[in-house]
């Protein structure tokens, strides 16, 4: 292969990393207002909004991770790990990464425009306020938000956990627009709960990094050990609270026709202590994205749960 050639699949490849796909599993939840909501929608004739919003949030978000990279490339390089990104290591330059990030946006951002013009005609309200608030409220929240937690959000202990929670909330609130479903206040609350705890999981392991002598964050000093134990205890114990109700919600047992779904937590509960495990014995908790691609006992606990809902709330 030519210099040229080696270049080009070089800076093809450092691309595709800066956008970060291992992560488009947390974009999943999308899909999560229509799994529970499964009966008050037609699925023949959502899926095809589900899967081109999807595709555009994950662009998006691409965007905003490559946007992050370029902020904190200086940072990054003193990270045992980090300092492999594609702006960090040198591999490309904040400039192209810059570019790059501005494309991503827009095409994502114009797969939302197009959704909203074929809803605004095809299938519900046809005012343009209806059109902003189904489509385009939640993605731009969704990029404020990211951008002050880019800019600054991120260097303020606590607040910080709290945006990475709210970003997961977000693509619930985008998820249930897009079938027009609404969102079970049980399913919100657990679901902010869970990233919350994901979240002090990951900055857990940034005080290990911190203890051995490497400083990764700015704002890791507002945190301790101790502090987010506790913290972890107390989300992974209200996870599981908000959980259960959701199962025994009446509303919920009515419209799947039964009230046996509360079996369904003792997987959720398995998946928690599992992650504890992880984060408490293996000391492994730096991405909970990469930690569920490769964790077998996480998979298989998550493939259960899905089986035991399906099997108890649909059949």
């Amino acid at each position: 292969m030519s210099a040229p050639a080696s270049n080009l699949s070089n800076k093809f490849r450092a691309l595709i990393v800066l956008m970060r796909p291992y992560q488009y599993s947390k974009n999943l939840f999308i899909f999560a207002p229509a799994f529970f909501g499964f009966g008050q929608y037609d699925l023949g004739a959502v899926w095809g909004y589900l899967l081109l919003g999807f595709v555009g949030f994950c662009l998006i978000a691409s965007g905003i991770y490559a946007l992050n990279d370029i902020i904190d490339a200086q940072q990054d390089r003193l990270h045992p790990t980090k300092c492999n990104r594609p702006v960090a290591s040198g591999a490309i330059s904040a400039t192209q990464a810059g570019l790059f990030s501005l494309a991503l946006l827009l095409i994502g951002g114009g797969a939302y425009i197009m959704l909203g013009c074929i809803y605004r005609s095809d299938v519900a309200d046809d005012s343009l306020a209806g059109l902003f608030w189904a489509f385009s409220a939640p993605v731009l929240l969704y990029l404020l938000l990211n951008i002050l937690y880019c800019l600054g959000l991120k260097h303020i202990a606590i607040v910080d956990i709290f945006c990475i929670a709210s970003g997961f909330v977000i693509r619930l609130w985008i998820g249930a627009n897009l079938i027009q479903v609404a969102l079970s206040h049980w399913i919100v609350i657990t679901t902010f709960l869970l990233a919350l705890f994901l979240a002090l999981a990951k900055r857990r392991d940034d005080i290990i990094l911190l203890e051995s002598g490497k400083k990764v964050r700015k704002n890791i000093e507002g945190y301790n050990r101790v502090f987010l134990d506790i913290a972890m205890g107390i989300s992974a114990s209200l996870v599981m609270v908000a959980y259960i109700f959701y199962s025994i919600d009446e509303s919920v047992n009515e419209r799947l026709h039964t009230h046996n779904l509360y079996l369904t937590s003792i997987f959720v509960l398995l998946g928690i202590f599992r992650y504890m495990q992880l984060t408490f014995v293996e000391q492994n908790s730096a991405s909970p994205s990469k930690i569920l691609l490769n964790d077998r006992f996480l998979q298989i606990t998550i493939a259960l749960w899905l089986l035991s809902f399906v099997a108890i709330g649909f059949w």
